[in-house]
């Protein structure tokens, strides 16, 4: 495949920015793990990992009410099908 040097200068330099992202994407990464970490060790004995990704997802995507909603659903569900049997 051959491509004009003006093209190759385009995708070369996309692919740097992409690159750079990348790395920006990764460190920020690195940040979110590194204060839940630190959340946990102040704070295992009362919340649970877990729980603060949780909060942290849930707050970054303002979903509170879908996850109640679902969480809601989830227990109608496990009820109905786990509760006693009528007539047994």
């Amino acid at each position: 495949m051959q491509l004009l040097e003006q093209d190759r200068k385009k995708i070369y330099g996309a692919l740097q920015e992409i690159s750079d992202s990348m790395t920006r994407i990764s460190a920020e990464k690195d940040f979110i793990s590194e204060t839940l970490k630190d959340l946990h060790d102040q704070y295992k004995s009362t919340i649970s990992k877990k729980s603060l990704t949780k909060l942290a997802t849930v707050y970054h995507k303002q979903s509170f009410n879908e996850e109640v909603a679902a969480a809601d659903e989830f227990e109608t569900l496990y009820q109905n099908i786990t509760g006693p049997i009528e007539g047994a």
